[in-house]
């Protein structure tokens, strides 16, 4: 959802830069954004008055200057469990933190110390994992399944997810988006695999139980580290909205993935 174009550098099998990715943004070429055209990050980062698209930090046709004012390190099918990033051969969680450390060393070579602990402080942190880590790590995979009940593995990421923000919070991060789990049921990759194109209840129920104690660490959070806003996104029920309701936003096929 967030990976602008990461994983063309790696040996992975998540990868998206080919068509018809990319086919509705300008020129039709696909970038490594798993879609048409934008995702998420890059129309918040326009609605606060920015670029357009957001370059992924290891894009070598971008340099620090263009990461001053917005960089991914996301890796489409990692997870807060580095066992999934595994998985795919994504950039796991702690190597993204890594690539943030160098980010930082760099930013204040360009602009200095002191501008650049103000950009770090300022920006907008949005954090958007944890699908695969279901989808695949839990549900598909045997090892985590045989050594977790489901609730148990829940709390498991979530103390994945508690310590990252601490990292992220000592290293100078102050305004964090926790984003939530989408109805892991109702994905097209669930749904094409159910006769009917039904959701699986299942998968939903995991989703909306992980939500809750996400929204619960970000309250804690808040709590805890002193000067933070770190807030929980519910996209749950806001993609729900778009499946249940489709034509409300122009819709019109809904049961091919």
């Amino acid at each position: 959802m967030v990976d602008a174009g990461n994983n063309n550098l790696l040996p992975t099998i998540s990868k998206c830069n080919f068509a018809p990715y990319g086919r509705d943004l300008e020129g039709g070429k696909a970038t490594g954004r798993f879609s048409n055209g934008r995702i998420v990050t890059d129309f918040i980062t326009q609605a606060f008055g920015n670029k357009s698209l957001v370059p992924a930090y290891l894009d070598s046709s971008y340099g620090i200057e263009d990461f001053a004012t917005g960089v991914t390190f996301a890796s489409g099918g990692t997870g807060f469990d580095n066992k999934t990033a595994d998985v795919s051969s994504a950039i796991p969680l702690w190597k993204q933190v890594e690539y943030f450390k160098d980010y930082q060393v760099r930013l204040a070579r360009l602009l200095g110390r002191k501008a650049a602990t103000e950009i770090i402080r300022n920006a907008v942190y949005i954090l958007s994992l944890g699908t695969n880590d279901f989808l695949i790590n839990y549900f598909e995979l045997p090892d985590r399944s045989l050594h977790f009940t489901l609730q148990e593995y829940e709390n498991f990421l979530t103390g994945i997810a508690h310590n990252f923000i601490v990292e992220l919070y000592r290293l100078g991060a102050r305004k964090i988006s926790l984003g939530g789990l989408p109805p892991l049921g109702c994905l097209p990759v669930k749904r094409t695999s159910v006769a009917g194109h039904a959701c699986n209840e299942e998968f939903n129920s995991a989703a909306k139980s992980f939500d809750m104690k996400l929204k619960s660490l970000a309250a804690k959070l808040r709590g805890e580290l002193q000067g933070s806003k770190v807030v929980f996104s519910d996209i749950y029920y806001k993609v729900m909205d778009v499946i249940q309701k489709p034509s409300l936003y122009g819709f019109e096929n809904v049961n091919n993935g």
